[in-house]
């Protein structure tokens, strides 16, 4: 195998893929990229065995052939080389090298034969939308997944298919985020579960564009493509949560506020608050928004902003992280928090994006 290819090319072609390749393996071949050269393209796949990521870019082949080599080394020899440069491949007895102007390298291989692929499954759903639309229900949705909970079914992002509408859920049983939008077309409902990997792999190919792209849904995994890039992830075994139970309606208190200078008082409230539980009291009266926050040296920090509120005096405490990142999503001038009582759940909204809600549960302080 011989082939003849452009640093930025291998670079951008390795970049795609690599991410998924974990630094320590339990199989020596999955920190391995699979490289296939044919007739006029090169092909790099690298899994986990649960994620697979494939991109194919063009490239002139001097002689074609299949080959695994290390993925991590193979992308910091492309990033050291300086831009523009040509790279020549060759694999000859179990050794792959790479040169480029002054510099050669040699890695050793594995055979491509060995290397486990993911194989897209045919009985699947598929619906087309713009990256854009994908990507932002993604960004508005995934902070609110749990990390490594016992509740494996909480460690992901639900997309839930349902009618003309795809909306993203994520929970970590203390809060909610959901977001969806509007699709061209009727579906049969259906719910899959894409892992926390996954989601941020998606995150960081996707771009904000009105490019169509295909989302293929089915009994085990979500495929997608992406132009030159393919994306392939198992789902999650498990049933997500009835989650349309724990949104509250829009009845009840309503504070709006300017976004930005809540979420900024709320931040300089947070760095006095609990490390461990992280509250902070909010006291409605008004149009005033008092903050309060404290931690076991007794430190103590105290912020008030004007708002808009004209409903029973009334204080309430949640964790201020989870405030933050909801604020933090919205893009919004303004955001709305909807309260019926002290333990009740709040209901954070952008009056500009309807489409998204966020659910934090009250905490005691």
């Amino acid at each position: 195998m011989k082939i003849e290819i452009g640093r930025d090319t291998l670079f951008d072609a390795l970049n795609a893929v690599v991410g998924v390749v974990e630094r320590r393996q339990t199989l020596p071949i999955l920190a391995n990229v699979y490289v296939d050269a044919d007739e006029e393209s090169l092909t790099l796949i690298a899994t986990d065995l649960e994620l697979q990521l494939t991109s194919r870019v063009p490239v002139t082949v001097v002689q074609p052939g299949r080959v695994t080599v290390p993925a991590r080394k193979l992308f910091e020899i492309c990033r050291g080389l300086p831009e523009g440069a040509n790279i020549v491949m060759t694999i000859e007895e179990q050794r792959a090298t790479i040169s480029s102007a002054g510099s050669r390298f040699v890695l050793s291989t594995l055979p491509a034969d060995e290397f486990p692929t993911l194989e897209t499954e045919s009985d699947h759903q598929e619906l087309r939308l713009a990256q854009r639309d994908l990507l932002r229900l993604i960004d508005k949705t995934h902070f609110a997944m749990a990390a490594q909970d016992v509740r494996y079914y909480l460690n992901g992002l639900c997309l839930h298919l349902s009618d003309t509408c795809l909306r993203a859920v994520a929970t970590d049983g203390h809060r909610l985020a959901l977001s969806e939008c509007t699709l061209p077309e009727r579906f049969e409902d259906r719910q899959v579960l894409v892992p926390r990997k996954g989601v941020q792999e998606l995150q960081r190919l996707l771009d904000d564009s009105d490019a169509e792209i295909v989302l293929r849904l089915s009994g085990n995994q979500v495929a997608l493509d992406l132009g030159s890039t393919g994306f392939v992830c198992k789902l999650i075994d498990g049933r997500f949560p009835e989650y349309q139970r724990v949104i509250p309606d829009a009845d009840g208190m309503q504070l709006q506020g300017n976004r930005e200078r809540v979420r900024q008082a709320l931040a300089r409230a947070a760095i006095l608050a609990n490390e461990k539980f992280r509250g902070v009291r909010l006291q409605l009266s008004e149009n005033e928004l008092r903050l309060q926050t404290h931690n076991p040296e007794h430190e103590e920090a105290e912020e008030v902003v004007e708002v808009q509120f004209d409903g029973t005096p009334l204080e309430i405490g949640f964790n201020v992280s989870y405030l933050l990142e909801a604020l933090g999503a919205m893009e919004g001038e303004s955001f709305m928090l909807t309260l019926k009582a002290a333990d009740a759940s709040g209901l954070l909204t952008d009056p500009e994006d309807p489409e998204t809600r966020y659910v934090v549960m009250p905490m005691r302080l």
